[in-house]
C-alpha cells in the first residue's frame, strides 16, 4: 500500500514537472505505474488532492536540503551556490521545478494548492534573505545588497536558468549562470573567470 502510494507520488511529480498540472490524467498516472485508474483514487480522491501531496513531499525535500546546506556550509556565497545546485537534476533530467510548473498555471489551480505554492516559496525567499543578511554581516556579501529583493532575484535567475537550459546549454550554460550570480554577490566584486565554481 506505502509502496503504490510512493510510486504513484514519484511517477506524478515527473509528469508535473514534465507536462504540467493539467498537462497528464489519472489514466496516464494508471499506465505509468502499471495500475488501475480507480485504484489511484483509493490513495488520491481527486488530483487536487494529489498535487497537494506532491507540494508537500517536494517541500519537505527541499526542507531537508537547506538545513543541509546551512549546516555544511558556513559561508554565505558557498550556500548560495549550493543552493543553486540544487536545480541542476532538473536541468540534467529535462524537467521543471515542480512549484514553478504549477505556478505557471495560476489561475487555473485551486486556491488552496495556490497557496501551498506560495508558502514554498515564500520559505525559500526567507531562507535566501537570512544567508545573504548573514553574508553581509560576515562581509563576504556585497553590503550594498538588499537581502529581501535580492533573495527574490536569485530564485528568479535560478527558475529561469532552469527554464532555459533545458533548452539551450544545458547544465554548462546553468553552471555558467550561477556561477555569474555569485560572483556578482561577492564581496570584492572576483569576476566570473576566476570566481566561485559551482560543485559537481
Amino acid at each position: 500500500m506505502r509502496d503504490t502510494r510512493a510510486a504513484l507520488l514519484l511517477q506524478a511529480e515527473t509528469l508535473v514537472r514534465r507536462r504540467g498540472y493539467a498537462g497528464f490524467s489519472y489514466a496516464d498516472l494508471a499506465e505509468t505505474v502499471g495500475i488501475r485508474k480507480a485504484s489511484i483514487h483509493h490513495h488520491f480522491a481527486t488530483k487536487s488532492d494529489l498535487a497537494h501531496a506532491l507540494v508537500a513531499a517536494y517541500d519537505a525535500r527541499y526542507d531537508g536540503a537547506l538545513a543541509e546546506i546551512r549546516a555544511d556550509e558556513p559561508d554565505a556565497i558557498r550556500r548560495i551556490a549550493a543552493y543553486g545546485t540544487l536545480y541542476l537534476g532538473g536541468v540534467e533530467a529535462g524537467l521543471g521545478c515542480l512549484c514553478a510548473v504549477l505556478a505557471i498555471e495560476g489561475e487555473a489551480l485551486p486556491d488552496s494548492l495556490r497557496a501551498d505554492i506560495a508558502r514554498f516559496f515564500d520559505k525559500h525567499i526567507a531562507w535566501l534573505e537570512g544567508v545573504l543578511a548573514e553574508g553581509i554581516a560576515a562581509g563576504s556579501v556585497r553590503g550594498s545588497v538588499a537581502p529581501g529583493a535580492t533573495a527574490r532575484m536569485v530564485i528568479a535567475a535560478l527558475e529561469g536558468a532552469l527554464l532555459m537550459e533545458r533548452l539551450l546549454a544545458g547544465p554548462a550554460g546553468f553552471r555558467g549562470t550561477l556561477t555569474a550570480l555569485c560572483d556578482g554577490l561577492r564581496a570584492g566584486g572576483v569576476s566570473s573567470d576566476r570566481g566561485f565554481i559551482p560543485p559537481d
